[in-house]
């Protein structure tokens, strides 16, 4: 039987249910059946939305890059953020993978202000006065490594908190860090527009 749920996975946990470094895993916050994983992956400074499942279909229609798909991301930086930069992330911005030069696609890009309503963070971040933060949406079709942290560093802003918000039409709504929420089939593949 194929089941589907959706977690707020917290800061510095990492995205699978064993480790052998001693960092905490979901296995530290989610209690599943073993033969559910999760889809893709947030890195471990990262927080916010995963999918477990144990379902191929959808592991499959979410990992490979020719099904493009929405992966919304709520991201603080440091520093106020304008629209020269805004737009460096949208257009595209070079960054490093794996040691060679590569070019984002164009993204989604904007200013969130006010602030959004987040869960705060523990630990918080490190607040300096003298230094103040914004927030943006990027929405993204791809998922290279720390592709998020490296765009904004090649605009000029380095991320403070990064958040996994969306992934289609499924969201964080109603989630706090480390709680989950189960979905049915039909749910989920209607969300993933399966």
């Amino acid at each position: 039987m194929h089941l589907y749920y959706i977690i707020y996975k917290p800061f510095q946990v990492l995205s699978q249910f064993t480790s052998s470094e001693g960092k905490r895993t979901l296995k530290d916050f989610f209690r599943v059946p073993h033969d559910l994983y999760p889809i893709g992956r947030l890195d471990f400074d990262s927080e916010g939305l995963l999918i477990l499942t144990n379902d191929k279909t959808v592991n499959h229609r979410l990992l490979d890059p020719k099904f493009a798909h929405d992966r919304e991301y709520w991201v603080q930086v440091e520093g106020l953020i304008g629209t020269d930069a805004i737009t460096q992330l949208q257009t595209g911005v070079s960054i490093n993978i794996d040691g060679q030069p590569y070019r984002t696609r164009t993204c989604q890009a904007s200013l969130i202000n006010p602030a959004p309503p987040v869960p705060e963070r523990h630990p918080p971040i490190r607040y300096r006065a003298n230094i103040p933060t914004s927030w943006i949406k990027m929405v993204l079709q791809e998922g290279k490594n720390r592709q998020v942290r490296k765009m904004t560093a090649a605009a000029g802003f380095p991320t403070l908190r990064l958040i996994r918000y969306r992934i289609e039409k499924i969201t964080l709504e109603g989630l706090q860090p480390g709680q989950m929420r189960s979905m049915t089939r039909p749910e989920i593949y209607t969300s993933l527009g399966l």
